[in-house]
């Protein structure tokens, strides 16, 4: 089964790759991922309908995958707080999460066989109240950079982050719903080829 990735995520990349032979992953450019003031579910439709918009579909990937994933604020179910772009917004972000729970929306998109398929879930995280020390070393470490909340639940905030509800690849960057029917997928593939 030929993937077409159309994702900058490393992560997203890596996760694909322990489970399937043949990946390309290219990043979109200049896809608008501005949002109006809605709840955090309707702002990742959007994007990662825009995404979808900004693929182009042909003959040459058997599976194209489009992915979005934005942490609620915990304050204010209809803010997403996005990829941090400086140490300070980081940081603002960190501390707002910092001792509390919050929701981790995904949205994937899986084109195949001709059509969209789009499947949108949420997970429930906790971060503990960390030390200050803990608190410096993440933002140190860039840790925060390209990941959605400014952390990356599989790196280095897996120390003091825990799962609540949900599916870990919800906050990696998938649905779980999404890597169920690329399994599918794949199960089809296999066979018509064999």
């Amino acid at each position: 089964m030929r993937i077409l990735l159309a994702s900058a995520s490393k992560r997203r990349g890596s996760i694909l790759r322990q489970r399937y032979e043949t990946i390309e992953q290219i990043a979109l450019q200049g896809v608008d991922e501005s949002v109006s003031r809605a709840p955090v579910a309707e702002q990742v439709r959007e994007v990662v309908s825009r995404k979808s918009q900004a693929v182009m579909t042909d003959d040459s990937y058997d599976v194209i995958i489009v992915a979005d994933t934005l942490v609620e604020d915990p304050d204010d179910e209809l803010q997403a707080l996005g990829q941090p772009d400086s140490k300070e917004n980081a940081t603002a972000m960190l501390l707002r999460l910092r001792g509390r729970r919050h929701r981790v929306w995904s949205a994937t998109m899986v084109f195949s066989m001709g059509q969209w398929r789009t499947s949108i879930e949420h997970a429930i995280v906790e971060i503990e109240a960390y030390s200050d020390d803990a608190f410096i070393d993440l933002i140190e470490s860039d840790s925060w950079v390209g990941k959605a909340g400014g952390y990356d639940l599989a790196g280095e905030m897996g120390a003091y982050a825990a799962l609540v509800e949900g599916a870990e690849s919800t906050v990696l960057g998938f649905t779980q719903e999404s890597l169920e029917y690329l399994d599918e997928l794949q199960s089809l593939f296999s066979m018509s080829r064999s």
